[in-house]
């Protein structure tokens, strides 16, 4: 690795712009930082030697400098947030309502949004978050991240670690803050001295050269909040996981007994009971809202919850053995009010009611005006059989069942898995017959669909329940976005409010060269210069950037 020794004795890294002891220029190098085309010296990372700009030879030197650049990270992001964009655009595959017909994405996507949702689905933009190139994505960002702060605050520590109160003429001269006294006395460079101090700057000094300092803290700031960024990041590829997070949703018939989806069969739920409260119409406090919302359709329940007895199976982790269920706990779950085990998280998310759980049907002959049953039989829809041999000789198949029935035009359909208006296409076979009579037979609905049946079939009876939706969470990802959040928040406040600011005192044979510098706010560091040399023949710095520009606008 080349080194360049300054005429101050120092050895600058290969690709230094200003000495790291002294500040001056490298001449060499002055086009890196765009020094060669200006009179102020660019003092962005304080000339300090950065891999991407100097070396460019091997491919690790080119993938580097490809990361390093801010342009490169900038476009990165826009792409994800473009990316991210059109994956809200329809749900995502996890958030396919669990009352679905099919929860198929290929189904799914297309039934119900059309065209565009087959595209959706065709593009892999139903499981955007979850994909390959969305990760793969996202990991680049924080590739980018990391080069990028690597790439400077390395070289910048190292050059503001090595600066000394004695700088060259060329680094002060060049400096946007300037100004040259005459004639100042030893009393009136301490009473500066003392000044300074008192604004609680860091002085140094080294055979009549001062450095004033403070804020140097502050210049960090932007590279804590990449150290943020790249731990949400983390966090978010975490998701990913298995056993650090999971969002599902489980419905559980009122009575029943259901395992809870994402614990490896180690948990059930029962619902042991579904409460469902309203709100008195007559209730004046509540009557004319009531009576507002129900004239648009709608409806309003004061409370809805589910009281659960949660199982815990022993059994788990052996492949094959029947669950061996221990109760775990017994309690209420509402909404706001979740219900916390084992790590897991369980929300009262929604409900079904009038949910049909049988059904009896009767055969009678289609010409029997009394209609007396020959035979009846009982569909259990909470765990439906298709094939039904009965005791006088009947054979009924379920042929087509649609749980909540409607007509698409003019062919049935369900328009959700939960048995709301549950309607069949049923073989009824006589005895001693191999020939079925179809008929199709829901609530209300009951045709002949050849016209010629000799038995018909009529409901006698039937039972519904309630149906809970609960959401079932499991974050281990939180703590992780928290941290990440916290540090880039203290990033932001150590950039933002706090200021890099220096100030060099540098004698010159009778007179004395003044300049400052400062990552921001500049009227600020004039401020506290104009406070320093009160009561002094120093001449208040002179702000070179400004008067290139009055002069440019002169000329003009």
């Amino acid at each position: 690795m080349k080194k360049i020794k300054c005429e101050c004795g120092h050895v600058n890294p290969e690709g230094t712009v200003l000495c790291e002891a002294c500040g001056k220029p490298i001449e060499e190098n002055q086009h890196i930082d765009g020094n060669d085309k200006t009179k102020l010296i660019n003092m962005r990372y304080d000339g300090s030697a950065r891999r991407s700009l100097t070396y460019n030879r091997s491919i690790i030197d080119k993938i580097w400098g490809f990361f390093s650049s801010v342009k490169v990270g900038v476009w990165l992001i826009v792409i994800a947030l473009v990316a991210s964009a059109l994956g809200t655009i329809f749900p995502q595959q996890m958030y396919i309502p669990a009352e679905a017909v099919s929860r198929d994405p290929a189904v799914y996507y297309e039934a119900h949004f059309g065209i565009f949702g087959r595209i959706y689905y065709q593009l892999g933009l139903y499981d955007l978050y979850s994909s390959w190139w969305y990760m793969i994505l996202i990991s680049l960002i924080g590739i980018s991240l990391v080069i990028c702060s690597i790439d400077r605050v390395v070289p910048l520590h190292r050059a503001l670690k090595m600066q000394k109160p004695n700088r060259h003429e060329t680094f002060i001269n060049r400096q946007r803050l300037y100004s040259e006294s005459q004639n100042i006395t030893d009393k009136e460079m301490k009473q500066v001295i003392k000044n300074l101090e008192k604004l609680r700057y860091k002085v140094r000094s080294a055979d009549g050269h001062i450095l004033a300092e403070k804020g140097r803290f502050s210049r960090w700031g932007p590279y804590v909040n990449h150290i943020g960024l790249i731990i949400i990041l983390i966090a978010a590829l975490l998701r990913m996981t298995p056993g650090l997070f999971i969002d599902d949703y489980v419905w559980v018939r009122e009575g029943q007994q259901e395992v809870i989806p994402g614990t490896d069969n180690k948990y059930f739920i029962k619902n042991k009971e579904f409460i469902l409260e309203k709100y008195d119409e007559d209730d004046e406090q509540f009557k004319d809202a009531l009576e507002l919302i129900g004239s648009r359709g709608g409806e309003v329940h004061k409370n809805y919850q589910t009281n659960v007895i949660i199982y815990k199976n022993i059994d788990a982790d052996l492949p094959g053995a029947e669950p061996k269920l221990e109760k775990v706990l017994e309690d209420k779950v509402f909404m706001n009010n979740p219900l916390k085990f084992d790590g897991y998280t369980l929300y009262q998310s929604g409900y079904h009611q009038n949910d049909f759980s049988s059904m009896s049907f009767k055969i009678h002959e289609t010409n029997d005006p009394d209609q007396e049953a020959l035979e009846t039989f009982t569909i259990d829809l909470t765990s439906l059989e298709t094939d039904y041999e009965l005791e006088s000789g009947f054979r009924v198949v379920i042929d087509k069942y649609y749980p909540d029935y409607y007509l698409d035009d003019g062919e049935p359909r369900s328009e959700s898995k939960h048995p709301t208006n549950p309607a069949f296409v049923i073989f009824v076979y006589p005895p001693n017959s191999e020939s079925p009579e179809i008929s199709f037979v829901g609530i209300g609905k009951n045709i002949d669909a050849t016209g010629e049946n000799k038995y018909k079939l009529g409901i006698v009876d039937f039972d519904t329940h309630f149906a809970s939706g609960m959401t079932l969470r499991q974050d281990y990802t939180l703590p992780f976005f928290g941290l990440g959040a916290l540090i880039f928040m203290i990033g932001v406040i150590q950039g933002m409010y706090w200021y890099h600011r220096r100030i060099w005192i540098h004698p010159k044979d009778q007179s004395i060269l003044l300049a400052a510098h400062t990552n921001k706010n500049w009227f600020g560091v004039k401020k506290d210069i104009e406070k320093s040399i009160s009561n002094t023949n120093i001449h208040m710095v002179v702000d070179q950037q400004e008067v290139e520009r009055n002069k440019e606008v002169n000329n003009e």
